[in-house]
């Protein structure tokens, strides 16, 4: 978190003058000095890093170059829209991509495996814009089932979510189904066959049990990465997320709000890892064990 606390705040100076974007063309030199010695940016930049760095500490962000207000208010505006969008991505992700493994694991060898890797294939090839586009382009403009862009309804979060689960739920397939078969192989689902057991009782009691493991760690990287692609396609949809906000700022070089959006994203990251870790200790208590 320190590397990129320094890193956002030297790199969004480097991208450019905020006074170019926030101002009109042909200002007038001393509107411009006035801007610039308002919002402080005419102080030493190790000045204008330790006045930040210390504003963090004390939960102080800033206040936004174009919209003059405390920056925290700002995403504390969009973020409602953004955790909508992630849980559903999230549950669509999991919902479907478990059962999707599960089941091409059980049906290695035959067309029904084949074709849900087929589709985990194309969800993990499919670039999210280009998926986001053709999803507007057939449901929006062809089709008029969902809207285009917005937030006001749970629709407007539909296909955004879809899209941003596709790599995540491409993902868990392709790592449920190797762990399915990985843990199908073991002497112990031998015996419980043996035993006489149900298929259910086997397959849901110690094959997912056994296979949980690196299924949680690809969703807890997943999620991470899916906290990211909320940038892009939120700007895609204009779901008036932190996503869209960050996008505008990048491009207008508001850089109280840019900081911002970084660092919290990297503090979604941090927080995530920290939980998946934590959650393999409920699973297996031997990976304390082996992880000290």
């Amino acid at each position: 978190m320190a590397v990129v606390v320094t890193a956002v705040f030297f790199a969004t100076r480097a991208s450019g003058n905020a006074m170019d974007y926030l101002l009109p063309p042909g200002t007038d030199a001393a509107t411009v000095r006035a801007m610039v010695e308002h919002f402080g940016l005419d102080q030493p930049m190790w000045y204008q890093f330790v006045r930040f760095v210390s504003g963090l500490f004390q939960g102080d962000m800033g206040i936004s170059l174009f919209e003059r207000r405390p920056v925290v208010e700002i995403y504390a505006e969009r973020l409602p829209n953004t955790l909508k969008l992630f849980a559903m991505a999230l549950t669509i992700s999991i919902v479907i991509g478990l059962p999707l493994g599960i089941m091409a694991a059980l049906g290695r060898g035959k067309a029904l495996g084949a074709a849900i890797m087929g589709f985990a294939f194309i969800g993990y090839a499919t670039p999210n814009f280009v998926l986001a586009i053709v999803m507007i382009l057939v449901f929006s403009l062809k089709l008029h089932w969902l809207p285009s862009s917005g937030s006001m309804t749970p629709l407007h979060f539909l296909m955004p979510a879809i899209v941003l689960s596709g790599l995540m739920m491409a993902e868990i397939v392709r790592f449920t189904r190797n762990a399915m078969l990985d843990v199908m192989t073991q002497d112990y689902m031998r015996t419980a066959r043996a035993k006489g057991l149900p298929n259910l009782t086997v397959i849901g009691k110690h094959a997912l049990r056994n296979a949980a493991i690196p299924v949680v760690t690809v969703i807890g990287l997943q999620v991470a990465g899916m906290v990211a692609r909320c940038v892009l396609v939120e700007a895609v949809f204009s779901t008036k997320g932190i996503g869209d906000l960050i996008v505008f700022a990048a491009i207008g070089r508001d850089y109280p709000v840019l900081q911002f959006g970084v660092i919290l994203i990297a503090a979604l990251v941090v927080t995530t890892s920290l939980i998946i870790d934590l959650i393999y200790a409920l699973i297996d208590p031997r990976v304390k064990v082996t992880a000290s």
